[in-house]
């Protein structure tokens, strides 16, 4: 089983971070395509320095209320999933290329585009068969670890195109997922959402208050709370 890239302490610059510190008819469809099993999900121990460095993260963010939607739009982000590294695959496909396992690419596209594999969900704990077509693609989705409404909400309203540009695409800040289950967490901070694998929990606020921190955004005082009350929680490894 493939984890999700471990989370590390984040560059203090709004940049883009890199790729190591480890988302009726129709909804029919989906389940159909949404073969999944469901063992307990497994516990992801952090280190101590991880730990101790979300914590300082954490305490340096500000605490206040959350700023309106209003004017939130997708494309203020830029194109999704734009190849801003620029190797010549879009962001969704280096994700689907990264985290699923059994990976199988279209040769045609230079190894780029992502036709099927098999993902470990980190958030859910089972196994999701991904295999892209109209009909099965959004089985596995590419989630924003801090989602871009919650985001705009504490501090991107503010920020340049470039900076949400990097923000949007930085693979720090996103993880494949169980599609429904992304759904389901929608602009959700973890005041209002949690992955339903609680040994996933840990690593999954780590990673949220890392990139906070790195591009200085805030969080508000009952989602500080609630990362706080995950962090102690935290399977700390040797």
């Amino acid at each position: 089983m493939r984890h999700p890239p471990a989370a590390r302490a984040p560059a203090r610059s709004p940049r883009r971070l890199t790729a190591a510190i480890l988302v009726a008819a129709a909804a029919a469809t989906l389940a159909a395509a949404h073969e999944t099993t469901a063992p307990p999900g497994p516990t992801y121990a952090v280190t101590a320095r991880m730990l101790d460095d979300a914590r300082a993260d954490l305490a340096r963010l500000d605490v206040k209320g959350r700023a309106p939607l209003t004017g939130y739009d997708r494309d203020a982000f830029g194109p999704a999933w734009a190849d801003v590294d620029g190797n010549g695959c879009d962001t969704r496909d280096d994700v689907l290329a990264r985290d699923l396992d059994d990976v199988e690419t279209d040769p045609a596209t230079q190894g780029c585009v992502v036709l099927a594999g098999t993902l470990s969900d980190p958030y859910g704990g089972g196994l999701v068969e991904f295999r892209r077509g109209p009909g099965t693609s959004a089985a596995v989705q590419v989630d924003h670890v801090v989602a871009l409404g919650d985001a705009w909400q504490k501090g991107a309203q503010g920020w340049d195109d470039a900076t949400r540009l990097a923000f949007a695409n930085d693979p720090a800040n996103l993880l494949a997922s169980d599609g429904p289950l992304n759904q389901r967490k929608g602009a959700g901070d973890a005041a209002t959402w949690l992955p339903p694998s609680r040994g996933f929990r840990c690593a999954y606020v780590l990673r949220q208050v890392q990139v906070k921190a790195a591009y200085g955004l805030w969080v508000t005082q009952a989602e500080h709370d609630a990362i706080a009350r995950e962090l102690d929680g935290c399977v700390v490894r040797g």
